[in-house]
Parts: C-alpha cells; sequence; structure tokens
C-alpha cells in the first residue's frame, strides 16, 4: 500500500493515528536532530519529521533526500507545536518511523511552487514539472468540474453525447485546414474538422434531435495572442427549434455552470442586436461591467471650421467620469500615442476635459465654451468628466473607440474581478463584402439561415439588399470575451443552393464539397439549429483568467509549437515514400 490517505486530508482529529503517505519532497529543512519534509501530491502538503536522536539511520536517510524524489512514509500524526495556519494540514505533522525512496529527481529548472522563478519558454518545455505545481492543478481540475457539469446539465436536458469524426474532407471557407495523408488512397487527404458542423447536421436529419459533443477543433491559421491551433468546443444541436428555444436551453446551461462551478448565480441575460453593440460600443462583444457608452456627435461638432470633424464620416466619443483632474497633458499624449499604435491606428485624438477651473480641449480654438458645454449635454457630462472623441471611417473609428473605451476602463479601476456580465448579441449580418475579391463572405458560415423575414430578400435582392441581411445567428459573450456563437440553420436545399450562389460556389464546387449534406435534405431534414461554446474561453473567463493555455494539460505556444515534444516534427523519408508524398525546397 502506498498511501492510507493523501497529503491534504489529515486533520488534528486524526492525531494519533498510524498513516502512510506518498508524494514528492516539496521542501527540505535541517535543523541538526530534526529534519523536516513537506511531502506534496495534489491534494495538498504534509510536513513531515524525522528525528535523528530516536531513529539516527531513518534522520541520515532523510537528509538525503532532495527536491522531487519519490517517496513513501509511514508514521504517527501528531499536533503541531508551531501551527500553519495557511495550510488545511497546518495543525498536525508526521513523526516518520519508515521511509522508502520510490524514485530520485534531478534538480528541476525551476522551482515547484505557486510563485515559481521558471519563465513560460522554460515552464513549456518541461510542462510536466509545471503541472506539479498548485495553481496549474487547480486550473485542469477546474477544467475538469466544468466538462462533469457540462455533461451532467445536458444529459438532464435529453441531450444525446455522439462522437462525430476527426478524419474528413477539406472545405476551403473559414480558416485553413490541417490535412492528413491517406496512405490507403494515395494522392488524397483527410482533413481535421474546424468544427463538427455539417456532422451534427446530418445528426439532425438523422433523428437525434438532442446532440451534443465536448470535442477537439484544429484550425491551421496565423495564431494571434491567446489562440490555439487545437482547441475544445461544447458542441450542440437541435431539431425542432426557433432562436429563442437555443437561447433558453443555453443560458440555462450557462447559470448552471456558474452556480455549480463557482456558486454564483447569474441574472437573465440582456439581449442586444448587432447593429446596437456596434452603436454603442463598436464591438460585437461588448464588456458591459461599465458604462461608457459611445455618443454620436457629428451632427453637434460639424460646420465649426474644423475640418477634421466635418470632413469624417463619424464623430464619435466617450465620458470618462470623475477622472479629468487626475489626467494631465503629459497623461494624454501618452494616451494618444497608445491609440496611434499600429495595432488601433488612430490619427488622434480630441479631448475635453470639464474641471473645476472651467473647460479645456485640444479643440478650443473651434468651438465656444458655449458649443463644448452643449456637446458635454450631449453625453451627460458634468464637473470633473472627460470626453474622448475620435473620428474617421464609421467602422475604423468604432473599433478604434471600442479600444479606448476598455483602456480607459482598465485605468480607471472600473473593471472588477469576479463581476460577471453575461449578455446574447443577435441579429448579425448574414453576408459581408470584400472589395478586394469583389465576393460576398458568409459572416458565421454558409449554412445559417437568414431571419424569415428576410429570406425573399436573399433570393431575389441586389447588391445593397443583401449586405443588409440578417441572419438568425446569435452569440453569447461574458465580460467582453465571446463565449460561444451559432444559428438556425438552413434546411431547405434551394435555399442553401442560393446561399452557395452568393457567395460564389459554382454549382460542381457546392455538389463537390457539400453534396452529402444536399443530398441529406432531400429527405426530410427538420428544422434545426445550434451552438458552441469554447472551452478553454469560458474556462478563462470564470476563473478570471487571460489566457486559455493555462486550463489546457499540453499547449503549443504563440507559434503553434509544443516545445515539449518537438512538434511539429521532420518525418522519415520512407514514410512520405510510403504515402507517396515528395517534398519540395523548404
Amino acid at each position: 500500500m502506498y498511501r492510507t490517505h493523501n497529503c491534504g486530508e489529515l486533520r488534528k482529529e486524526n492525531v494519533g493515528q498510524t498513516v502512510t503517505l506518498s508524494g514528492w519532497v516539496s521542501t527540505s529543512r535541517d535543523f541538526g536532530g530534526l529534519t523536516f519534509i513537506d511531502l506534496r501530491d495534489r491534494y495538498g502538503i504534509t510536513q513531515l519529521v524525522f528525528d535523528t536522536e530516536t531513529n539516527k539511520g531513518l534522520g541520515e536517510k532523510a537528509q538525503t533526500l532532495g527536491r522531487e524524489y519519490v517517496i513513501k512514509v509511514s508514521g504517527s500524526v501528531r499536533e503541531r507545536s508551531s501551527k500553519n495556519a495557511n495550510r488545511l494540514t497546518g495543525d498536525i505533522e508526521i513523526d516518520v518511523n519508515e521511509l522508502d525512496i520510490l524514485n530520485i529527481s534531478k534538480t528541476p529548472p525551476f522551482t515547484i511552487d505557486d510563485n515559481t522563478d521558471g519563465g513560460d519558454d522554460l515552464r513549456m518545455k518541461y510542462r510536466y514539472l509545471d503541472l506539479r505545481r498548485n495553481p496549474v492543478q487547480q486550473n485542469i481540475i477546474f477544467r475538469s468540474n466544468i466538462t462533469i457539469e457540462t455533461r451532467k446539465h445536458l444529459s438532464g436536458e435529453g441531450f444525446i453525447e455522439v462522437e462525430t469524426p476527426f478524419l474528413i474532407k477539406s472545405t476551403p471557407e473559414g480558416a485553413r485546414d490541417f490535412v492528413v495523408p491517406s496512405r490507403m488512397n494515395p494522392g488524397t487527404f483527410y482533413a481535421l474538422p474546424q468544427s463538427p458542423q455539417t456532422f451534427k447536421q446530418l445528426l439532425m436529419v438523422g433523428g437525434l434531435d438532442k446532440y451534443f459533443q465536448i470535442v477537439k477543433c484544429f484550425r491551421d491559421e496565423d495564431l494571434r495572442a491567446d489562440r490555439q491551433p487545437e482547441f475544445t468546443q461544447i458542441d450542440c444541436e437541435m431539431a425542432f427549434i426557433t432562436q429563442e428555444d437555443i437561447l433558453n436551453t443555453f443560458e440555462g446551461l450557462t447559470k448552471h455552470l456558474f452556480k455549480s462551478v463557482l456558486n454564483i448565480e447569474l441574472p437573465s441575460f440582456p439581449r442586444m442586436t448587432y447593429d446596437e453593440a456596434m452603436s454603442k460600443y463598436g464591438s460585437d462583444k461588448p464588456d458591459l461591467r461599465f458604462g461608457m457608452e459611445f455618443t454620436d456627435v457629428k451632427e453637434a461638432m460639424s460646420g465649426k471650421d474644423f475640418a477634421i470633424f466635418d470632413q469624417a464620416e463619424a464623430v464619435i466619443g466617450i465620458c470618462a467620469k470623475s477622472c479629468e483632474a487626475n489626467f494631465s497633458n503629459k497623461d494624454m499624449k501618452e494616451l494618444t500615442e497608445w491609440l496611434q499604435r499600429p495595432q488601433i491606428g488612430a490619427k488622434g485624438l480630441v479631448y475635453i476635459k470639464f474641471g473645476a477651473e472651467g473647460i479645456k480641449s485640444t479643440v478650443g480654438k473651434f468651438y465656444s465654451d458655449e458649443d463644448l458645454l452643449a456637446i458635454g449635454k450631449l453625453f451627460g457630462a458634468e464637473q470633473g468628466d472627460m470626453l474622448l472623441i475620435l473620428s474617421g471611417e464609421l467602422e475604423k473609428t468604432q473599433k478604434q473607440l471600442s479600444e479606448l473605451r476598455l483602456e480607459m476602463g482598465r485605468r480607471l479601476g472600473l473593471i472588477k474581478d469576479g463581476d460577471f456580465k453575461p449578455l446574447w448579441v443577435v441579429d448579425f449580418p448574414l453576408l459581408e463584402w470584400d472589395e478586394d475579391s469583389q465576393r460576398f463572405y458568409a459572416m458565421h458560415h454558409p449554412f445559417t439561415s437568414p431571419k424569415k423575414s428576410d429570406i425573399e430578400k436573399m433570393k431575389s435582392g441586389d447588391r445593397a439588399t443583401l449586405t443588409n441581411l440578417r441572419a438568425d445567428a446569435y452569440d453569447l459573450v461574458i465580460n467582453g470575451s465571446e463565449i460561444g456563437g451559432g444559428s438556425i440553420r438552413i434546411f431547405d436545399k434551394e435555399l442553401q443552393s442560393k446561399n452557395f450562389d452568393l457567395l460564389g460556389f459554382t454549382k460542381e464546387e457546392a455538389d463537390i464539397q457539400f453534396g452529402f449534406l444536399m443530398n441529406a435534405f432531400e429527405f426530410g431534414a427538420p428544422p434545426h439549429g445550434g451552438i458552441a461554446f469554447g472551452l478553454d474561453r469560458l474556462c478563462a473567463v470564470m476563473s478570471g483568467s487571460n489566457s486559455i493555455r493555462d486550463f489546457i494539460a499540453f499547449p503549443k505556444n504563440n507559434q503553434g509549437r509544443d516545445v515539449m515534444i518537438e512538434a511539429p516534427a521532420a518525418i522519415d523519408k520512407a514514410q512520405l515514400k510510403e504515402l507517396g508524398l515528395e517534398l519540395g525546397n523548404i
């Protein structure tokens, strides 16, 4: 027997018991006749005591133990004279009478501690050591709890868990596929799924009207911050439902996860159209933990011979409350430079300060104090407030002001840990026009249905009409992060064919890529729709973390590499030959 108890289990009521523990040596402290060792496993830490005076051989053996040695000990539980209130086992210690060294360890390259001295690259290379650290283990356990509760809740709602294939056919829409050569079918390739989209729709055709799957997805895309080439979705689909049914069902799942995992009761989720989100916050995933809604001042600030505003498509701003006195000219210069970085690309920043000594503004020579006061009223500004105003093309300016709003929220301490503000964003555009390629792209994916009221417009509308089509699509947003999204699907072959036409597919291309789905629609496809949550993102948001990597046992780095196993890697020429592949000059 390696252990009767784990290292986080023993308490004062266990005093006098003979126990056996196993784990890793965390720290060792030698005080001459006494050696104290902290023994660690994933449950906690227990202090061991070795007394050289009572057992010289055992004490000397204990002195040879290094960090991360794997040991087994037996002894009696006794009350500590010097208690540790920061440790669950801090009232007791083990008077050891038997020690077995199960395995020795090299000195680890970083300390296995909550606050380690290892950098990201080093910890990624030795991820199996990093996993021994309590914060990392707690993140993995947190993720496990979420998946367990997800399965419990959805199963209780009548959902069936179904596995869909990983080896599928490549499609050019969306991100790039990871491709897998087929040895048995030379010259052909599988692709790893970017999502189980078509298969879950086929499950609806097959009569399994409530499906879910916690599934890996793969996208060979250029990695931005906090992206992974492989990630996990809570993937769901339902038949014979409306958008309302899906929103209610998955709002229920989200509330259940917050209650069961965090013991937080979430209120009903507000709903906001895409157009409203963009006009108020400049983002389709607005952070509602603080205000600072956008105010359109194009009309109010035009006609004053300030050419920048007169010629701009949009002039919009935010009101930062009670902070005017905290922002000096130097601070405003720094904030302007922050906005002008290539990542944001604003050309400049106009501010209006309503201070105790009067009004100050970068555009004071174009606008009188009366003008500026009138503009302030549009924002609901009061003494001590500061207006921040940007101008330019509407879409670009909205995005820039959105970044500024979030930055001001951070600088002013308006974003509080443990505060969760979920919402549904609905009525997304169905299509988006790309000027470079002179074609439409699906805002969500090619299988998303337009709103019922827009179906006829989709069939016969001109380009302007098509640009304004609304999708029966929805996103769940929490604290400015998109947690998941989905849509009601097209289930009529004729309508699906029309959508492929609008997206630039020839009939032949559509048949080759999606003919199996179109054929299925001819055999009584039911109305259906679904949603997918990003499990990694959900974990990060619920825990207040900034990184999804914290919740992935073996993540990739920002270049999509696994530095621990050194993947991706070259393969043997014999393997290439067997697959019928030949590498060019790489």
